[in-house]
């Protein structure tokens, strides 16, 4: 960031850009003596046209490439998350215009909207292609590189939210490396790395990865101070050419307060320049924080057989543990209003801890893949069966009333209502899941694609105190097919049509539903895609139109009095998501240009309650685009500069009301990378950047949860400065 210093910072900490800048300004005069070789390769801020985008774990196709998939898949890696100072999943957000926040609060786990469905934490998350639980912080240092499969996911997941699916991929021991960093971030954030990799034994057969991580998390939120480490080991076997056998083991943990958000004022949307986005609300001297513990371990073990065939068992296994604590602001008993605060800036506090939350999940999976010639046709095979179990326990919990209200000034001390007299639900769950999938070549440029899953399920719930219990088993089909046509060698065309399903049971309240505890019908989600895919060394482009429509459970009948015999749970209607993605990345000379953009119409169709048809989902913006713009200067060579955009549309608030919106936003992020190569191969890599560049104040989301509207804004101004040293 070596010319960044023309620019004007308008903060408390005006020193600390300046310094940055100051110190970019001295790593390009370095440059100009270091022993530094010219490179013309391209920049790694988030340019990825440089050859062909590696083959997606999480598509289901093997060796396939992602432009010759006829998917929607985005591969975000190990390389450009660190160019953006991306430490977390909910960074997503920045990345792509398909993917938004959802109730994404600091301290907190991360959840995501992708065209404008939430995903399912329990069903839409993958760790190397088998599904894990996302009920906990799930960190990035030990993985290469993120996949998020947009669309209904039926051919990959048996039960899902339709918005997509996203893989976290484990980094291996593929390679030697010996590197370790160090991160400056806000006022005090301070994380360093290792990441240490070698090969060993007779012809290198055996391999062995660690990554470690500790941070001091203090964010530019006030009263969110925290600490995390990840210790991550993943070694293999290379028993014989084909044979080989990989291990796993993540450990984790991170202590932090968590962070409310804001809400309406009476009727009123509050200006998102009158807040302070550095309040945090979760203030009172009584807060404690919310602690994730997890442990991830896995195994694989992958047989090459005869022909092109190849034979694999993956098992995977979480154990979670958390402590989720918070002084919650909720509604405004003053004016009988539950679904905000009072219009004076007054709101309900509660004392909420759930103390020793316990999740189990574990997976696994067998499956055969291969090709296959059969007449004119070659088949590119996988069939397998899946199984997943899950569990839940939980102590009783606290949500109590705080006799003395909170104001949004943060100026209010309450007294801590400590008293866990209140009922959790545990929770189990069973899955199989019998799957194939088949590429078919049929000349002349034309593929045919085709999946099916079944799945079988069971599951049970019963609160802490063995009331209210429900037990349900189903089972459901969910098929998919394509048809893709080479038109040319960069240019693919391809049309899908696919289902997905989700599946629940009616409340176990028979004082209030006349159904109580009985399954209720499988909501199967369809979705039509068609789609466009280019890529050359230069230059790759894709462009999709999508239509999906997702069933949607509520309460028919009339259940404002309680009344059991009038009120019953059911499907209600559907949400239709229709929309157009498109995204591209090209690079002219020294400069390159990334983006991508999604327009949406989003709508409820078809609801008992007529106030709800044709009105837009909370929480979701109709259009979002991101642009990147990176400049290598060729001049020192080493350093670029990038500057990203990131923007979206206005959001609504509540169910049925498209009339009250948050505005929309725009903001900047800038950074620099340069790269310093040093005699005997090794290299520094420093990276500099501010994100939210202008100190933007706007309201990032507004999710409708628990009944409640709350307002999030956007992150203060924020500077970062790390360095990187391979070795």
């Amino acid at each position: 960031m070596a010319s960044r210093s023309r620019f004007h910072f308008p903060l408390t900490r005006r020193r600390v850009p300046a310094a940055c800048a100051l110190l970019c300004v001295a790593l390009a005069a370095q440059a100009q003596t270091a022993d530094t070789a010219p490179t013309t390769t391209l920049p790694t801020v988030s340019v990825r046209a440089q050859g062909s985008l590696p083959a997606s774990d999480i598509a289901g196709f093997g060796d396939v490439p992602v432009a010759r998939l006829p998917i929607a898949v985005t591969s975000v890696g190990q390389a450009e998350l660190k160019d953006r100072g991306s430490n977390d999943l909910r960074d997503l957000t920045r990345l792509d215009a398909s993917v938004s926040d959802a109730y994404n609060s600091v301290g907190y786990w991360s959840q995501l909207t992708v065209r404008g469905y939430v995903i399912d934490l329990r069903s839409n998350l993958r760790r190397d292609g088998l599904p894990i639980s996302g009920e906990t912080v799930l960190m990035l240092d030990n993985k290469s590189r993120v996949e998020l499969l947009k669309g209904i996911s039926g051919m990959q997941s048996g039960v899902s939210a339709p918005g997509g699916l996203v893989n976290l991929v484990v980094k291996r021991p593929d390679a030697d490396v010996r590197a370790a960093s160090l991160e400056l971030r806000g006022a005090g954030n301070v994380m360093g790395t290792v990441d240490w990799s070698t090969r060993f034994g007779n012809e290198r057969s055996f391999g062995l990865r660690v990554n470690a991580t500790a941070e001091r998390l203090d964010p530019e939120l006030h009263d969110a101070r925290g600490r995390r480490h990840l210790l991550a080991v993943a070694g293999d076997w290379r028993i014989s050419p084909d044979t080989l056998l990989e291990a796993e083991l993540e450990t984790t943990h991170q202590s932090q307060p968590s962070q409310p958000g804001f809400s309406l004022l009476g009727d009123r949307v509050p200006s998102a320049k009158s807040i302070d986005p550095r309040l945090n609300l979760n203030n009172q001297p009584w807060s404690l924080p919310v602690v994730w513990d997890a442990d991830t371990a896995s195994l694989r073990w992958q047989q090459r057989l005869a022909g092109e065939w190849r034979a694999q068992a993956q098992f995977v296994t979480q154990r979670l543990k958390d402590d989720d604590r918070v002084a919650f602001p909720f509604g405004c008993s003053a004016e009988g209003n539950f679904d905000r605060y009072c219009s004076d800036g007054s709101f309900d506090f509660y004392d909420y801890r759930s103390e020793n939350e316990r999740r189990r999940n574990d997976a696994w999976d067998l499956n055969l893949a291969g090709r296959l010639a059969t007449a004119a046709l070659n088949h590119q095979l996988r069939f397998g069966v899946q199984g997943l179990r899950y569990e839940a326990r939980f102590q009783k919990q606290a949500f109590n009333f705080v006799n003395e209200p909170g104001r949004i000034d943060g100026s209010a001390v309450t007294t801590p209502q400590p008293l866990a007299d209140d009922d959790s639900t545990n929770r189990d769950e069973r899955r199989t899941e019998f799957y194939a999938n088949d590429a078919i070549q049929l000349g002349a440029g034309v593929g045919l694609w085709l999946g099916v899953r079944h799945t079988r399920l069971e599951r049970q719930s019963v609160t802490t105190s063995g009331t209210e219990p429900t037990d349900y088993d189903d089972s459901f089909t969910t098929p998919w097919i394509a048809a893709s046509w080479q038109l040319s060698e960069p240019l693919m065309a391809y049309a899908s049509w696919g289902q997905g399903v989700e599946s629940d049971v009616a409340p176990n309240r028979p004082g209030v539903y006349g159904n109580a505890g009985q399954p209720l019908p499988a909501a199967k989600s369809r979705q039509s895609e068609i789609g466009l895919k280019f890529e050359q060394q230069d230059l790759r482009w894709a462009l999709a139109a999508f239509d999906i429509r997702r069933p949607v459970y509520g309460d028919l009948g009339e259940c404002a009095d309680a009344d059991p015999s009038d009120c019953r749970r059911g499907l209600d209607g559907a949400a239709r998501h229709r929309g157009i993605e498109a995204s591209a990345e090209k690079r002219f000379g020294a400069w390159t240009l990334a983006g991508s953009a999604m327009w949406l119409r989003a709508r409820r169709e078809d609801s008992v309650n007529a106030s709800l048809n044709d009105t837009r989902p909370t929480n979701v913006p109709a259009r979002s685009a991101r642009v990147l713009v990176g400049h290598e200067l060729r001049a020192l060579p080493g350093l670029n500069l990038f500057a990203a955009l990131s923007a979206e549309s206005d959001r609504t608030l509540i169910p049925g009301n498209d009339a009250l919106t948050v505005p929309s936003w725009a903001r900047w992020d800038i950074g620099a990378i340069y790269t310093q190569r040093l005699q005997g191969g090794q290299r520094l890599v420093w990276r500099a950047g501010v994100d939210n560049l202008a100190d933007r104040r706007a309201w990032q989301e507004s999710p409708y949860q628990f009944g409640h509207v709350y307002l999030y804004p956007m992150a203060a101004r924020t500077w970062r400065l790390a360095l990187q040293a391979d070795l």
